[in-house]
C-alpha cells in the first residue's frame, strides 16, 4: 500500500479536501476529478452506511484523490471495518486524551503494533503488499473540538502513530462556550487555534480546520496543511441558487 496524501503531509505540502456526507458513487466521482486531493467520507454526522462508503470509494478509483473516512466514534470495530472496505485512513471524532489517541492508533494497526484484526477484503484485493504496508501507510489523524483536547494537547500529539490532527471549529465552539455560529472576531477563540498550531509544530505533525470558501485561505496562511472546504451539500446548494438567482433576474 502507498498513501500519497500520508507522503505529502510527511513532505510539510498543504493539502486540500472536502467533506461529503451525500451518499451517492457519483458525488464521489465527480468531486475526486475535480482536483482536490482528498474526500472527507462523513459516516458521523453523514448517513453513510458502510456498503454506501464502499461504492463512493469504487467510484474514486484511478482519479487520484485519496479517500478517508471519518467514522462514528472512535471504535476498533467501525475503525476496522472502515479501513477493510478501502479507505486509506480515518479522521477520529472528539478524541480528548492521549490514551484516546492511543486507542485510534490501535484500532489502525495490525498486531503486534495493534488489535486490528485481519480480514482486508477490498483493501488488499489489488495489493499482495497490503499486510506489510498498512500499518505505515494508513492515516490516522484526530479530531480536537473540546476544551479537554485542547488542555491535553501534548499528550495527545505526543502519541506514536498519530499523524494529523484537524480542528472542529463548531464543537470546538460549543464547548468554549460561544456556542454556534463560532465567535471568529473573538481573541479567545482563536488563540485555540494558535495553541494548536503551536502544539502541531513541536510535535512535527500537520493541523488543519473544517474550512470554508471565506476563510481557506487565512487557514492556509496561518500554518493549517490538513484541510477542507466546504462541502458536498454546500456546493449543490450554492450552486442551484447562483442558478435560480441567474433565472430570476437577481
Amino acid at each position: 500500500m502507498r498513501n500519497p496524501l500520508k507522503e505529502r503531509l510527511r513532505r510539510g505540502e498543504a493539502v486540500i479536501g472536502t467533506f461529503v456526507g451525500l451518499g451517492h458513487p457519483d458525488v464521489a466521482e465527480w468531486l475526486s476529478r475535480l482536483g482536490f486531493d482528498w474526500l472527507l467520507l462523513d459516516a458521523e454526522h453523514g448517513p453513510l452506511g458502510l456498503e454506501t462508503l464502499q461504492r463512493m470509494m469504487q467510484a474514486m478509483n484511478g482519479s487520484g484523490c485519496v479517500p478517508i473516512v471519518r467514522p462514528q466514534w472512535n471504535d476498533p470495530v467501525v475503525i476496522k471495518r472502515v479501513l477493510d472496505i478501502g479507505a486509506y485512513g480515518v479522521l477520529i471524532p472528539w478524541v480528548n486524551s492521549g490514551k484516546e489517541a492511543e486507542m485510534a492508533v490501535r484500532a489502525c494497526r495490525y498486531p503486534p503494533h495493534g488489535i486490528r484484526g485481519y480480514g482486508p477484503r477490498r483493501a488488499a484485493m489489488f495489493d499482495p503488499e497490503y499486510f506489510k504496508t498498512a500499518n505505515e501507510e494508513i492515516l490516522v489523524a484526530v479530531q480536537i473540538e473540546t476544551e479537554a483536547a485542547l488542555k491535553n494537547l501534548d499528550e495527545i500529539l505526543s502519541v506514536e502513530g498519530v499523524d494529523a490532527c484537524y480542528i472542529g471549529p463548531w464543537d470546538l465552539s460549543c464547548s468554549l462556550g460561544f456556542g454556534v455560529p463560532p465567535r471568529w472576531d473573538d481573541p479567545k477563540y482563536l488563540s485555540a487555534f494558535d495553541r494548536v498550531l503551536e502544539a502541531s509544530r513541536r510535535y512535527g505533525k500537520p493541523a488543519g480546520i473544517f474550512a470554508t470558501m471565506e476563510n481557506i485561505q487565512w487557514a492556509l496562511e496561518k500554518g493549517f496543511k490538513f484541510n477542507t472546504v466546504d462541502d458536498a451539500d454546500t456546493f449543490l446548494i450554492r450552486g442551484a441558487r447562483m442558478a435560480l438567482e441567474r433565472a430570476r433576474g437577481r
